[in-house]
């Protein structure tokens, strides 16, 4: 949850220019099986005007709207896994940032999903590799990309190639 004004943000490292960021009001970064995904999402106090962006592209666009609370919905990452900003307000022209995955809290998206996954970072010849193991369904992918999987219940192991 955020909570702030146009752009009273502490972010050293987002990737708007800098004159994208007058209105940036909240980011959040998402980890999901095929990365760790940056949202950051823009909201024009007097003109309602909201603006949604993963990692770097622009998903939504509203320009104007009379309304300045609500709900903005959009997909993230390979899977199009649904993300939900919204937005409240708290007081006078103060507004409460909240985002949901798949319909629930970022937070409890998040103790949810460590109990479904488990996800390494192997430094392999000098190249880092991200491998996150879905145990729901035993898909397997590594740097962003679903690989091919043999499971061997006899043993309990599974195996994949990193190319």
């Amino acid at each position: 949850m955020f909570r702030g004004v146009n752009s009273e943000l502490e972010s050293p490292a987002l990737h708007l220019p800098p004159e994208k960021m007058a209105d940036l009001v909240a980011f959040w970064e998402v980890a999901l099986s095929d990365g760790v995904h940056k949202i950051e999402f823009e909201h024009g106090t007097t003109s309602g005007k909201r603006v949604v962006y993963v990692d770097g592209k622009e998903v939504i666009r509203k320009d104007w709207m009379f309304k300045l609370v609500g709900k903005e919905t959009f997909a993230v990452g390979a899977t199009n896994t649904k993300a939900t900003i919204n937005i409240d307000a708290i007081s006078g022209f103060a507004y409460e940032y909240t985002l949901e995955i798949n319909g629930k809290s970022l937070k409890k998206y998040m103790e949810n999903r460590s109990k479904t996954t488990n996800t390494w970072i192997l430094n392999l010849d000098g190249i880092d590799a991200r491998i996150v193991l879905e145990k729901d369904t035993m898909d397997v992918w590594c740097n962003g990309k679903k690989v091919e999987t043999a499971v061997s219940f006899s043993s309990l192991e599974i195996t994949f190639l990193l190319y």
